[in-house]
């Protein structure tokens, strides 16, 4: 599997903003088990499966004719997938199917070529250095015995607001035995899975708990190896059951990431009463025990998000508990969140086939430069050969109790550089072991100030033993009291910073079809966006603008570009390196190089090509198919060391020179000098910035109602706080909107103008929500600002009456009228029944070719706007005299009104022999 499409307009949560409302006449596509037709909003795209759909943190989408048009919402019970969108064409369906956007762009291993129509670099990764060995192996094994045990408090024990329904408090506990005294706790949270498996014996009613006759999925049972290896280490380790919020995340607008915040700190107001005062599952056992000021989150996949968000949901509470390290593994960021003030460490799998656009990179570039002199450390791991499940055996084949599968998937298993048989993909084990010494590695690092395991973490790319032949690439943006950041190449550069051939500008986000308006030019072009993690839209937040570097081309090998320091910048004794982002452009060659020339006030220069010290140019692996080759930038790292002959206590000015090749194009970001730290790191305690709940609107019969959000924050600040609002809507009748909300010191509100448009037809109640991404120098605290237009025109009726037509005529018309128009597509289906009449031989459904068994469905449609259409059968005339004969039209479902089914109607031939 590959590309995720997570692009411009495909997701946006809803519908269109203004759909052009459907032409009188307008007909509806159909197929065995789809349809598309007009509504009020466009055009209504229903698509029912054969079996439930699986569960999967990508997204659900709907192509039609092989093309994906969007985001589908799914039913409660998975078997049924919809969507609204403004396009027309979709009327010419000739097909409709359920994809995922972790499944667009493949080739499934067939040859391809880059975009530059040059060789892979896949040979070139499989000999790519490990890195140097690091001194402590994290996924060692430590002192102590692990003992576990598990606690059941019912599969639905506690009601979660972000969810509307009770969840199970179910976990599983990994303890040192016999430490002393307070050990360091780390949660673990599962990601969106599948929930129950065997066969059931009754019917399900709802979605959770599991019906009789099914068991729950054990998927929090999965990560024993980091956890064990924590634990043996000291470290106290629980895993959390999410059974029930993957059950009923499709119908929340979030997708589940402030439920899953919630169900994390219920389960530590639980660990807060059985680690000081007992009761519960385990008596007095854990008492004094647990630590819960230093506290660790892993989260996979959605848990991932969950626990971006429980950290930030913990310090808009007051900092209750002490979560310090966040660690998402293969995460969703479905709303650009920012997780200020924590350490985090966000692994990123090569070869994801469910979440394959490696959004969570996002929480890195969102996250590190949205507070001001955050003292916190970030990193980014990326692990070639590894795929989304394989991190869990619970989701692993030959491992997992339930049905599971490998998420990358192709017809060809050797096929590079994901293949589940090529020799750069790693095998469940290795994946188990890498992940195992990262998130162990980690937490010890930030929960244990191990600072041996520093080099794990800080760009320099030291590996662990138990990693094996993983090759491994980590960017770190080290806290700020051991950093000097000299540039962040977000922004133009002053004038005559560049010379000879080279070219600089600032640019951000993909060229594709369906990209919105930037504030700087597209990076790259590409025909999906999820080859390109920092620059792909996000999908609640999909006007937000993204990662903002520097592209840097070239056509001789006398270009310069020359970043100066300042004054205060130019003492750099105390830094171990000079540090930068970079990545070659995918449309130049796969493989380039650039020198770095350290200059001193006496123009003396230390000259290092990034070829030296870096594969950071190095194109990633993969041919131009399934969302490969990743345009990741990553870590070019030159120890100051190694920068000989010049005065490290008055460097002047770094310059990038493209003396090594004579033409090309790369991307940078990110120019600093650094040290290794550990920061520090704590519940934040800045403002929080929310938006309000407007609650029901009343539609209107005319004209344009102003709705006013409110976005506040909880205190006065000291200085700027920037966050963006964006909101959208699935109707016509509401207009979206963008804004980048800019609150200047002591402001505490702002208002964010929504325009409703009314009038007198029936339409639907449209929920819309006003979402907040990407604050700077404040905390998110409500999100998400829900509203919901609430339509206040009467429902018309419908009429539905008998037909007779003699048997000539081709067609016999059963009238539908309307009492007045209204704005929904008002929906007749009915099942055709033999009387006198005997279907096929005097009338048939006007599809039915004869060439199968008899179609008995048939179908009328009132347009919106219209007041009148018919049920059509198509009669055979015959040239035999015979009496009058009858048949039966029976009206089963009717969708758009009130209408009381069944209802059975009498179609009467006349003979004209």
């Amino acid at each position: 599997m590959a590309v995720a499409l997570l692009g411009g307009a495909l997701l946006s949560p809803v519908g269109p903003a203004h759909a052009a409302p459907p032409e009188p006449g307008q007909s509806v596509a159909q197929g065995k088990n789809w349809t598309v037709r007009p509504v009020a909003d466009g055009y209504q795209v229903t698509l029912r499966l054969d079996a439930p759909a699986p569960m999967r943190n990508a997204l659900p989408l709907i192509a039609v004719n092989g093309e994906p048009v969007g985001v589908a919402t799914q039913s409660a019970d998975q078997r049924t997938v919809s969507l609204v969108s403004a396009d027309p064409s979709l009327l010419q369906a000739k097909n409709v199917e359920l994809v995922w956007s972790g499944d667009l762009g493949r080739n499934d291993g067939k040859k391809s070529k880059s975009l530059a129509g040059g060789a892979t670099t896949d040979k070139d990764w499989l000999k790519a250095p490990l890195g140097p060995k690091l001194a402590v192996d994290p996924g060692a094994t430590g002192k102590y015995a692990v003992e576990t045990a598990e606690y059941n408090l019912g599969d639905q024990a506690v009601y979660l607001p972000g969810l509307g329904e009770k969840s199970e408090v179910v976990g599983k506990v990994y303890s040192p035995k016999g430490a002393a005294g307070k050990r360091p706790l780390v949660i673990f949270l599962h990601g969106r899975h599948s929930v129950c498996y065997g066969d059931a014996t009754e019917e399900p009613t709802k979605p959770w708990p599991c019906a009789k006759g099914e068991k729950p999925i054990p998927s929090y049972k999965g990560y024993d190896g980091p956890a064990k290896a924590l634990a043996s280490n000291g470290y106290q380790v629980v895993s959390i059951s999410a059974n029930a919020i993957n059950a009923y995340d499709g119908g929340v607008f979030d997708t589940g990431a402030q439920a899953r915040a919630e169900l994390i700190l219920d389960h530590l107001d639980l660990w807060k009463k059985w680690s000081t005062v007992g009761g519960g599952p385990f008596g007095k056992k854990f008492v004094g025990k647990v630590d819960l000021n230093n506290i660790g989150l892993m989260g996979h996949s959605r848990g991932g998000e969950g626990v971006a968000r429980a950290a930030v949901l913990n310090a808009d509470r007051g900092g209750k508990y002490g979560i310090r390290a966040v660690l998402p593994l293969a995460p969703t960021d479905f709303a650009r969140a920012t997780v200020p003030g924590v350490a985090m460490s966000v692994i990123l799998p090569y070869c994801d086939g469910d979440v394959s656009d490696l959004q969570g990179q996002k929480f890195y570039d969102d996250t590190r430069y949205s507070v001001t002199g955050d003292a916190a450390t970030r990193s980014t791991v990326t692990v070639l050969g590894a795929n989304h499940n394989f991190f869990n055996t619970e989701w692993t084949p030959g491992q997992s109790v339930a049905p599971s599968n490998d998420d990358w998937f192709s017809d060809n298993d050797k096929a590079a550089p994901c293949g589940a048989k090529y020799a750069g993909r790693l095998t469940p084990k290795q994946q188990q072991a890498v992940g195992t010494a990262y998130v162990a590695g980690f937490f010890r690092l930030q929960l244990g100030h191990e600072t041996k395991l520093l080099p794990l973490l800080d760009g320099s790319n030291a590996h662990p033993a138990s990693a094996g032949k993983a090759v491994v690439r980590v960017v770190s943006q080290a806290p700020v009291a051991s950093r000097r950041d000299v540039n962040k190449l977000d922004a133009a550069l002053p004038k005559g910073s560049v010379t000879g051939s080279a070219k600089a500008v600032v640019c951000g986000g993909v060229d594709e079809a369906t990209q919105r308006a930037a504030a700087v030019p597209a990076c790259l072009k590409t025909d999906n966006g999820s080859d390109s993690p920092h620059w792909v839209t996000a999908y609640l937040a999909s006007k937000t603008p993204t990662t903002a570097v520097t592209k840097v081309t070239w056509t001789g090998k006398n270009g310069v570009v020359r970043i100066k320091l300042s004054a205060y910048q130019r003492d750099v004794r105390r830094y171990s390196a000079l540090t930068f982002r970079a990545t070659p452009d995918p449309s130049g060659a796969p493989k380039t190089d650039l020198s770095v020339r350290v200059v001193d006030g006496h123009g003396r220069k230390a000259v290092v090509p990034v070829s030296a010290v870096s594969d950071a140019l190095l194109r990633m692996p993969g041919a131009h198919d399934s969302g490969l080759p990743k345009n990741l930038l990553r870590t070019v790292r030159i120890p100051t060391s190694s920068l000989k002959g010049i005065d490290l206590r008055d460097v002047r000015a770094i310059e990038l020179a493209t003396d090594k090749v004579a033409s090309g194009s790369v991307f940078v970001s990110d120019l600093a000098f650094a040290t290794a730290g550990l920061g520090l790191s704590a519940p934040s305690t800045l403002p929080q910035v929310s938006a309000s709940n407007v609650g029901k609107i009343q539609e209107g019969n005319s004209g344009v109602k102003n709705v006013d959000f409110w976005v506040t924050l909880s205190r006065p600040s000291i200085r700027p706080i920037t966050v963006y609002a964006e909101a959208n809507s699935d109707s016509p009748a509401v207009t979206s909107i963008a804004k980048h909300l800019v609150f200047k010191p002591g402001q505490t509100k702002q208002k964010v103008t929504v325009a409703v448009t009314g009038n007198t037809r029936d339409s639907y109640d449209t929920p819309f929500g006003l979402v907040l991404s990407v604050p700077h120098d404040a905390l998110l605290g409500q999100s998400i600002g829900n509203a919901e237009v609430i339509d206040d025109d009467p429902t018309p009726t419908l009429t539905i009456g008998s037909a007779t037509a003699a048997e000539n005529a081709g067609t016999i018309k059963f009238p539908l009228k309307l009492s007045a128009p209204s704005d929904k597509f008002v929906w007749i289906g009915a099942d055709l029944k033999s009387g006198t009449a005997v279907i096929r031989k005097d009338f048939s459904a006007p599809d039915d070719d004869g060439t199968q068994d008899p179609i008995t469905s048939v179908y009328g449609q009132i347009e919106p706007g219209q007041t009148a259409a018919d049920i059509e059968v198509k009669l055979i005339d015959d040239k035999v005299k015979e009496p009058t004969e009858t048949f039966g039209v029976t009206v089963v479902s009717v969708e758009g009104v009130d209408y009381k089914v069944p209802v059975t109607l009498t179609g009467t031939i006349t003979d004209n022999d």
